[in-house]
Order: C-alpha cells, then structure tokens, then sequence
C-alpha cells in the first residue's frame, strides 16, 4: 500500500503520510520508508496548518540515557530564524522540568515550568497530544492532561510545520 503523495492525518513527511507507523500492518517496503522518514531530527509539514479542533500526536520512546527532547509547532520553515514558534516543549531529563515557550516576531516568552510531575521515564514508550483549541493548546501526556499554553501566535493556520529532536525514537506521528 503506497502513500506517497497523498494525505491521512495532517503530517506531511516529503511527500508521504504518516496515519500508522510502527504497528500499522503495513508491508516491509512502506515500513522501511516510514522508519526513515521518522528519524530524529524530524521536520514535517502539518497539512493545513492548525485549527481548532485539531490535535496532533507524537508517540515514542525516551533514549537509554536521554539528556533532553524537544517538539516544536512553527510558522513555516524551521531551519529559518525568523520563523515564530507557536508552541516549543522541551523535555530535560537531569532537572525533570517539560518547559514550554514561544518565540513570535524574534521575541522568545518566558519558559513556563510549572507542572505537577514529570511524566518521561527513560527506555519508555509516551504518547504526546496537542490540541487545538481557540484560545490556547492543551498538552495531554499518555492520556493525563499536563497542562494549557495560551496562543501567542494569532493565526492558527500558519502554523504549519512540526520539529522533533533529542533523546527519543518517534514511533507514530499523527
């Protein structure tokens, strides 16, 4: 079943679709080109960008020894400087802090740290949800709601690209 050049679920990896890696069924030829278009760094574009509504699900696994990871919801190309970020997470294993921050017009906010308990274990699989809602995104961690980040960047749609990167192994992306 090939997926090149189509769309599922909203993520775009250079032309295929990412609706069930990992445990999908899918043929060895098409799992082989997922495996590596889900390596770490990732950049993918996020089909339409975001909406109300929309949620996007990262699944994986935390390295042996993990120093960090973070996931990044950005305006366009993320390699470009100017670039804002909508939402960044950053995962810090030595301090057991799950930061967040945005970076609009060159300014990045203030980390935001609070949270009531770390939820990455290392060598163990998590499920990252991001939804969309109208004002702010509410970050699920394997089914717990962590915590809300209200919207710096105002429209929605342009939001348009993901980025992951650090001490995990993506699994799904969705």
């Amino acid at each position: 079943m090939a997926v090149s050049g189509t769309e599922r679920d909203g993520i775009n990896i250079d032309g295929f679709l990412n609706h069930s890696f990992g445990s999908s069924g899918l043929g060895s030829p098409d799992r082989e080109d997922f495996t590596r278009l889900l390596t770490v760094p990732f950049s993918g574009r996020i089909k339409g960008g975001m909406r109300p509504g929309k949620k996007i699900i990262v699944m994986g696994i935390v390295d042996p020894e993990p120093e960090s990871f973070d996931i990044s919801l950005t305006c366009g190309d993320t390699d470009d400087s100017r670039a804002d970020v909508a939402i960044e997470l950053s995962a810090r294993f030595p301090d057991k802090q799950f930061l967040r921050k945005a970076c609009v017009a060159g300014e990045w906010s203030a980390e935001e740290t609070p949270i009531p308990y770390f939820p990455f274990i290392q060598d163990q699989p998590f499920r990252i949800e991001i939804h969309c809602e109208h004002q702010r995104f509410r970050i699920f961690v394997d089914g717990h709601q962590l915590f809300d980040f209200f919207h710096r960047v105002e429209s929605l749609p342009a939001i348009d690209t993901i980025k992951i990167n650090g001490s995990l192994q993506i699994t799904k992306l969705g």
